[in-house]
């Protein structure tokens, strides 16, 4: 689960890290959607225990400075091949945004197991990532855009899919009115729907074999 995080003021980057934290969620995706985004990056990766990524990176220039502020890893809207270049030249790990089979057959050109799946519900949701999915064997995919509590174990159960992002236990008023134990709440809540989905797929896998 990736928590994608849009911030309107820097001084609530720590603070925010600490309750997704607190609430299980280890790992996080700043956007730059925001002049505050790219000041963030640097005070949330502070957080060690914190797996932090840059989203929204349009240019070779938004990844260097997001890698030395701190960023783990590096998603984009979109397939641009100077920004997954530029990531694979620093050794960072790059999810380009995909959503037809010319795109993602670009990124498993380029070399990538993984991609973003972005919009997901506007571009077709979870049918339409399956249907894509099955010709490409082995690439996984982290769909985002338009999920939340009421489809997200649809998407967690995917075989296809690493991880699924999304802001609803990171909404921008909570993060603006500071109701950090609200937000801590909704983190234990999405990793124990995490935990959930898991535990209902590994019979099923254990089942598969089996047959």
């Amino acid at each position: 689960m990736v928590p994608v995080v849009v911030l309107d003021d820097p001084d609530d980057a720590l603070p925010l890290a600490d309750a997704l934290i607190a609430g299980g969620l280890c790992c996080a995706e700043v956007t730059l959607r925001t002049p505050a985004g790219q000041l963030a990056v640097a005070a949330m990766a502070r957080r060690s225990e914190l797996l932090l990524g840059v989203g929204t990176v349009l240019d070779p220039e938004q990844v260097d400075r997001s890698v030395a502020d701190g960023a783990a890893f590096v998603v984009s809207p979109g397939f641009d091949d100077a920004v997954v270049e530029r990531c694979q030249e620093l050794g960072v790990p790059v999810l380009p945004g995909t959503v037809t089979a010319t795109e993602i057959q670009r990124a498993r050109r380029a070399g990538l197991g993984v991609v973003k799946f972005f919009p997901a519900e506007t571009s077709g949701g979870l049918p339409a990532l399956q249907a894509l999915a099955a010709p490409f064997h082995g690439m996984r995919f982290v769909p985002t855009g338009g999920i939340g509590p009421a489809n997200v174990g649809s998407y967690l159960r995917c075989p296809a899919v690493l991880a699924v992002g999304g802001s609803w236990m990171v909404p921008r008023d909570l993060v603006r009115e500071h109701r950090w134990d609200e937000i801590t709440r909704l983190s234990a809540r999405a990793v124990q729907t995490v935990a959930e989905c898991r535990a209902e797929s590994v019979p099923a896998q254990v089942a598969a074999v089996a047959s």
